[in-house]
């Protein structure tokens, strides 16, 4: 086998249309756009969606729902995954030091899923419920950053 005389199969290729060659192509004079019509001219673009002056379908369709563009995005991580980590303290620069958060994005949560077999002491903007009951529960320690002042 040489890669120089490789060819692909019968019919699988097939010629480009060559269009505007003369009359005896076929393809000549209009070069397939027809007589009369806003597509027969040149420098003819159609905006994407157009369906031909009927109402297109991002317009037909209903809007829906709300986007609130005071939310906040936190990073999260969950207790199982801080459990598994080496180390004993975490706060937001550790966690991105170790890879486990990549965007600080408005400060750290820490959510209660997975179970903390060891103690550890956590600082984050925001703690669930669930997970300030396990740290508290494992006899570490909880410090919320930038709090009120209690």
């Amino acid at each position: 086998m040489n890669l120089s005389q490789l060819k692909p199969p019968a019919g699988q290729t097939k010629l480009r249309k060559r269009v505007g060659r003369g009359m005896g192509s076929g393809h000549g004079k209009t070069s397939t756009r027809g007589h009369k019509g806003q597509r027969q001219g040149t420098g003819f673009g159609q905006k994407r969606g157009f369906e031909g002056g009927q109402m297109p379908l991002h317009r037909r369709l209903p809007k829906r729902g709300f986007t609130n563009i005071f939310k906040k995005e936190f990073a999260i991580v969950n207790l199982g995954r801080l459990d598994k980590l080496p180390g004993v303290t975490f706060n937001l620069e550790k966690l991105m030091q170790l890879g486990v958060v990549k965007k600080a994005g408005e400060g750290l949560k820490v959510l209660g899923t997975g179970e903390l077999t060891r103690i550890i002491a956590v600082e984050a903007h925001q703690f669930s419920k669930s997970a300030l009951e396990k740290i508290q529960a494992a006899g570490g320690t909880a410090k919320v950053i930038g709090a009120a002042t209690e």
